[in-house]
């Protein structure tokens, strides 16, 4: 008997059965104490609305647009690395499924699925996430990749020069494919749907990777190569070496300062994403929600302001829109979609996000998102 899915922490549960520990826990942590992964939840989850009665609610739409293009609603799918492990060809997937319902996937540079993967299945332009490697002939031929596959958007991501510790990635031994500890192997003998999807698909290590940077043809030689290519000397002199060679749409992720705001202005981005890398990062920073205020005063005249980190309704989609972000992106909530589904999970979350956005705008007394700010929030409730 199938499940009834009525929500996000439905296809969480589902997920968290059906997918391999290391590979859900990647998804679902947050780094050292998780605080800041929780706090995302939690202060949008603080956040209070008003309820309005007796409002014409017909013809209602959730239609928006980011960076010029139409979606179905302002909800993206953001870059999450990885992907394919949560499913067999996820990337894929999940790419086909944003494209059905009429809203973006950007696909993450460590990625399973390769850019060329993703575009032989697609028929619109997808986004693609770049990471700054010290290897900058393999970022410019990855550029190009992106260009001939027709990306409609480069998304850069400026907050993993280094990156975060996790603490469950270390005790698990991530690694793609997973190493065949006991550990593992019992783990993998509970999961046998994940198991025959991985047996039947090519894709199980970082597509656009393996093969492509020189010296990297086996796992030992990519894991080599990833842990010394992040670059730590990143700066903004290369964002804009590398808005340059894009020639695109260029969306600036990461941001959670005034300051680095206004220096993503000043790079000439189309876009900046409000975004702590899901708690992925510096734990003991704010929530992105905490932040999205104070960067939509500073900059949001200037530059189109995206919102990451939390979103697990569409509630907390129309929370971050009534505080300035003109799209928001969802990472955790379409891989519990995927890891519990595939391509069907991923549909239904974007369902459920839209059914209950639309809902919560019509008992906010709106019908359309351009009627929508700060005025359906309660005001004490609000980030400070």
């Amino acid at each position: 008997m199938s499940p009834v899915i009525t929500c996000i922490e439905d296809l969480r549960q589902l997920a968290r059965r059906r997918v391999p520990r290391m590979f859900y826990d990647y998804a679902d942590a947050g780094s050292w104490t998780e605080s800041t992964y929780r706090a995302n939840e939690a202060d949008l989850a603080a956040i209070k609305l008003r309820q309005r009665v007796a409002v014409d609610l017909t013809q209602r739409s959730t239609a928006a647009t980011m960076i010029g293009t139409p979606v179905a609603m302002p909800v993206a799918l953001a870059p999450t690395g990885l992907t394919g492990m949560q499913h067999a060809d996820g990337e894929m997937l999940a790419a086909r499924a944003a494209e059905a319902f009429g809203v973006p996937f950007t696909l993450s540079t460590m990625s399973i699925c390769s850019i060329e993967d993703v575009r032989s299945v697609t028929t619109q332009p997808f986004w693609f996430q770049l990471y700054v490697m010290k290897d900058r002939a393999f970022i410019e031929a990855l550029i190009d990749r992106a260009k001939a596959a027709r990306c409609g958007a480069l998304v850069l991501t400026l907050d993993l020069q280094i990156l975060g510790q996790r603490h469950k990635d270390l005790k698990n031994g991530l690694s793609s494919p997973p190493k065949p500890t006991l550990t593992n192997l019992l783990d993998l003998a509970t999961k046998p749907r994940w198991c025959l999807g991985m047996l039947g698909t090519k894709r199980r290590q970082f597509g656009n990777i393996v093969g492509h940077a020189k010296g990297v043809d086996s796992l030992t030689s990519l894991s080599e190569w990833t842990h010394a290519q992040f670059d730590p000397a990143l700066n903004w002199g290369d964002v804009e070496w590398i808005k340059k060679r894009w020639g695109g749409k260029l969306i600036i992720k990461g941001i959670l300062d005034e300051e680095d705001a206004r220096l993503a202005v000043a790079s000439g981005a189309d876009a900046l994403i409000v975004s702590n890398h899901g708690g992925r990062q510096l734990d003991g920073a704010e929530s992105s929600i905490a932040v999205l205020p104070r960067i939509v005063a500073a900059v949001g005249s200037q530059i189109e302001v995206h919102f990451d980190g939390g979103i697990r309704s569409g509630q907390d989609v129309l929370k971050a829109w009534a505080l300035g972000a003109r799209g928001t992106y969802i990472g955790r909530a379409f891989l519990y979609g995927l890891g519990a589904l595939g391509e069907a999970g991923v549909t239904k979350c974007l369902e459920i996000i839209q059914r209950e956005l639309d809902l919560t705008m019509a008992f906010c007394g709106r019908r359309k998102l351009s009627e929508v700010d700060a005025s359906v929030l309660v005001p004490h409730t609000l980030p400070r």
